[in-house]
């Protein structure tokens, strides 16, 4: 079953996909079939910059522990960074 469950946001880095390093300007983040990870359902965040082609994107696919984890330590790094001052 399809949950639909996506959300797109503008963003501002870099990814490295199988031609080298290029612009990110999009991510999305989203719950749904996996492709390549074992579970059927799975977090799913994609890092793209459409207007360089299909092939500038970076595809992930986390289990939902996974996820949990990921952002916690996002949170936490997150943290450390505004509260360092540089």
């Amino acid at each position: 079953m399809c949950t639909m469950i996506a959300s797109t946001t503008k963003v501002q880095g870099a990814g490295k996909g199988s031609t080298g390093w290029f612009p990110i300007t999009q991510a999305t983040v989203g719950y749904d079939h996996a492709s390549h990870c074992v579970d059927e359902h799975a977090m799913l965040l994609d890092f793209v910059n459409y207007d360089l082609g299909t092939d500038a994107r970076v595809a992930i696919e986390l289990d939902l522990e996974s996820a949990r984890a990921l952002v916690e330590q996002l949170n936490v790094a997150i943290d450390l960074a505004e509260r360092s001052g540089v």
